[in-house]
């Protein structure tokens, strides 16, 4: 099943760009991690039908069948030798009627299940991040490429313009052979850039099981969303209560403390109802002078009670390593609302200052996009050098670079602050999703990665 969608993915991935939702829904069929979660969680969650069980009825069914032969010596006679066949069987019904050590144990059942829950939340959490940052480094990437692609081919022209200078003695050797090896740098950038493009796709592909080569970018004219609210004291306090690690923390201390409370109750009485029915069959005796046979049924009801006196030390032992481990959970507590906070701050700063550098790049690629075109104007008429040309032209690559990364650093802190609070979902994939157009540029991306632009 998974194979066949699959198949229809990339049959319609062909046609247009993937996008991120597509790369999360592939994520959560064929990613590992998430799979190793589901089967923990479910395990987690058995021990409450288990531990439930040790407050339930019992029956039970024990029998044997046996052959007996021997020889006896009675008073004034002589050996008796005999053979003869028994069998007895018995049916069990106990009920737990005092059991205090049970309810605790079901209670402590419970919340590790609640705990599991929790975890599994928070592995969720965990994929969508993994996700968005493995996708926006690919698209990163390959906007690295594309600069470096296209900032090749322009020193590839002033290289070629300064040797023409140079030949017709208008220029001299020093521009020339800066403009040289100004593009043989570009070139070497460009193939890091192509290594950089195949480590991210590798990393995406690990997770989604699928190699996906044509992926959305987000649309450039596209607001990118702020916090909201836009109080950091009030992300910090959902951060302290409603982070899944918080919340895992929180029912392992109530896990622990009700852990706690069935060892101490070791040492009181236990109490059963027991009934009993069976029977028992032997053809003969090896015991009295007469053999005879015997068959007998019966039935028996009681209340069975036992008091632990005295144990060596054990339940003691036991005690103390229950309160040692409720104390670790306090701790672990503290830690994890500490660490939500921390999550949540930075986060929200990241937003806030990714915002602040998303309208400054723009601002850089307008006046860089301006400047370049007024430098190879300017070293038209004369007035301008090569240099500047090839240094606006710089700014202007990496300005672009820059504001791409910038982008998609602030849409991943803002699904990072969303984790924070414990309110990252499917709707914020979809949101984020919407922001995506299909990538303009993909078919020269890649025919910049088989070649070098010339």
């Amino acid at each position: 099943m998974t194979g066949a969608l699959c198949g229809l993915w990339m049959l319609a991935a062909a046609a247009h760009s993937a996008d991120l939702m597509q790369a999360y829904s592939l994520a959560q069929a064929n990613d590992v991690v998430i799979e190793s979660a589901r089967f923990a969680l479910q395990a987690s969650q058995q021990k409450v039908p288990q531990a439930r069980s040790s407050l339930l009825p019992s029956l039970g069914l024990n029998g044997s069948l046996g052959d007996t032969k021997g020889s006896t010596v009675y008073t004034g006679t002589p050996d008796v030798t005999r053979s003869f066949k028994n069998y007895v069987w018995a049916l069990q019904l106990t009920q737990p009627v005092y059991r205090v050590d049970t309810y605790w144990s079901y209670d402590a059942a419970k919340a590790s299940a609640v705990q599991a829950e929790a975890q599994f939340a928070q592995t969720r959490q965990d994929l969508i991040l993994r996700v968005a940052q493995a996708y926006f480094d690919v698209v990163v990437a390959e906007e690295a490429l594309e600069a470096a692609a296209a900032q090749v081919s322009a020193l590839k022209e002033q290289e070629q313009a300064a040797s023409r200078s140079y030949a017709a003695g208008v220029a001299s050797v020093t521009d020339a052979d800066d403009s040289r090896s100004r593009a043989a740098l570009a070139e070497s950038q460009r193939v890091a850039a192509v290594d950089d493009l195949d480590s991210k796709r590798a990393v995406l592909m690990a997770i989604t099981g699928t190699e996906m080569m044509s992926l959305a970018v987000v649309d450039p004219s596209a607001s990118l969303p702020s916090p909201k609210p836009h109080d950091l004291r009030q992300w910090l306090d959902e951060a302290r209560q409603s982070n899944p690690n918080v919340l895992a923390a929180r029912a392992g201390l109530e896990a622990a403390e009700f852990e706690l409370k069935r060892t101490r109750a070791l040492r009181l009485p236990n109490v059963d109802f027991v009934a009993q029915y069976g029977g028992n069959y032997s053809s003969g005796n090896i015991v009295n002078p007469a053999n005879y046979s015997t068959r007998v049924r019966d039935g028996q009801v009681s209340l069975q009670l036992s008091i632990p006196i005295v144990d060596g030390g054990g339940l003691q032992g036991q005690v103390g390593e229950a309160r040692a481990k409720q104390r670790k959970a306090e701790a672990d507590l503290e830690i994890a609302r500490r660490q939500a906070a921390l999550d949540a701050q930075q986060a929200f700063g990241g937003v806030i200052n990714g915002l602040a550098q998303v309208e400054a790049l723009k601002v850089a690629v307008s006046a860089g996009t301006n400047a370049v075109k007024g430098n190879r104007i300017g070293y038209g008429m004369g007035i301008r050098i090569n240099n500047d040309v090839l240094n606006a032209e710089q700014q202007l690559y990496s300005a672009r670079r820059d504001l791409a990364k910038a982008r998609y650093d602030t849409l991943l802190q803002g699904l990072r602050l969303k984790s924070a609070a414990g309110e990252l979902g499917d709707a914020e994939v979809e949101a984020i999703n919407r922001m995506l157009v299909p990538n303009p540029r993909v078919a020269s991306t890649a025919e910049g990665r088989d070649t070098p632009a010339q």
